[in-house]
């Protein structure tokens, strides 16, 4: 391959997904070449620059791009990595525990092991630098405001890409009232006015909001202190439950997974109960949305459950209609970009996500700026 190109890592628990694309302008919207290895750390992440070094004929990438979740107050923009940043970002581990450390931990062997290489940190937090300020406060000391306690929302790159791509399939529609449900084994929903962000779901940290695949979602903090002082749990079981053991699974005691609990629930009572609280909560947080919106033109599906699941989809839309949502079922069924009847006052669409295209693009944008041109000659050359 004679094009340079930009690897995006998005590193979690027990994967190493990989995106390849080519370091273009326009951009391309697909990879050259995509893929995961399972497993975490240095051996995982040696596995997927072998196999990057055999698809490119041993010539490195451009850049390395990496999702990572948390930004913080400090980084609210894609961001050139060294060891300063990465310390930063070390402090943020407590409000993700569950993808921050794989990223960093990534970040960190790229950085011993080609120090050249310039990496960027794309951030899920930095989508919803624009909410207004009372949609990121808690009503809590003010101290603890300045201490960076607050709402920062998450699932940015899936979201700044959907403000790309909605534009794009429906024209003005998109740029009115929306709310976006990213459903997939996390999941939240952003309400965007001229596709930036105005509400969302997710807060401090990725616990808050939808219920999830294993996690709870919003829950009464007299709960979490019931837990600790009544049931007598420390605080990593507390975490342990509330990331892992909670949402559909919990609920359901089967599987974490919608399409397991919709083929189970007619004879499994747990499994219809896990689906009616899922749907449930999805749909009082569309209508809390839609209220701080002033009313709803989109209504937009994406992620794994939101781009592949109709009949998730349909009981969601059923107790939409107050909203003016109506549902055309062979649409549905068929996965149609747009999903709504002609009738319809709310448009409903489903749109594929691509969180590496947006990190991709990002990284690309940084490390062509001036300041940067020869780093990149650089890593590319050694």
């Amino acid at each position: 391959m004679s094009t340079e190109a930009i690897l995006v890592l998005n590193c979690g628990s027990s994967t190493i997904k990989f995106a390849l694309y080519e370091a273009l302008t326009p951009l391309p919207r697909e990879p050259l070449w995509s893929g995961k290895v399972e497993g975490a750390g240095a051996d995982a992440l040696q596995a997927v620059r072998a196999l990057v070094a055999e698809r490119t004929g041993g010539r490195p990438p451009a850049a390395i791009a990496h999702r990572v979740v948390h930004g913080g107050t400090r980084y609210t923009a894609p961001v050139l990595i060294d060891g300063e940043v990465l310390a930063q970002l070390r402090s943020y581990i407590p409000m993700a525990p569950l993808h921050q450390p794989y990223a960093l931990q990534a970040i960190e062997l790229l950085l011993a092991q080609a120090p050249q290489l310039p990496q960027v940190a794309c951030f899920d937090t930095a989508f919803h630098r624009t909410l207004p300020r009372v949609e990121q406060m808690f009503p809590l000391p003010h101290e603890l405001w300045e201490r960076g306690v607050r709402r920062y929302g998450f699932h940015g790159l899936s979201y700044e890409y959907m403000a790309l791509a909605l534009p794009q399939r429906h024209g003005p529609a998109a740029r009115g009232r929306t709310i976006v449900a990213h459903l997939g084994s996390g999941a939240s929903l952003c309400a965007m006015r001229d596709l930036r962000s105005a509400a969302t779901t997710m807060g401090f940290s990725a616990l808050d909001g939808l219920m999830m695949g294993t996690r709870c979602g919003s829950i009464d903090p007299g709960v979490l202190l019931h837990l600790l002082q009544v049931e007598r749990m420390n605080v990593a079981d507390v975490v342990q439950l509330l990331y892992r053991k909670s949402g559909l699974l919990g609920v359901s005691g089967l599987s974490a997974s919608p399409r397991d609990l919709l083929d189970a629930e007619a004879t499994t009572p747990r499994a219809r109960t896990a689906l009616d609280l899922y749907v449930r909560r999805i749909v009082r947080e569309i209508g809390a949305l839609a209220a701080v919106l002033g009313g709803l033109d989109m209504l937009a599906f994406t992620a794994g459950v939101g781009e592949n699941s109709a009949e998730v989809r349909r009981r969601i839309c059923a107790e939409l209609e107050w909203l003016g949502v109506q549902l055309d079922d062979d649409a549905n069924q068929a996965h149609a970009h747009t999903i709504s009847a002609p009738r319809s006052r709310v448009l409903v669409a489903v749109e594929p996500t691509n969180e590496e295209y947006v990190a991709a693009l990002h990284t690309l944008e940084t490390v062509r700026q001036p300041a940067h041109l020869g780093e990149t000659r650089h890593a590319t050359e050694a």
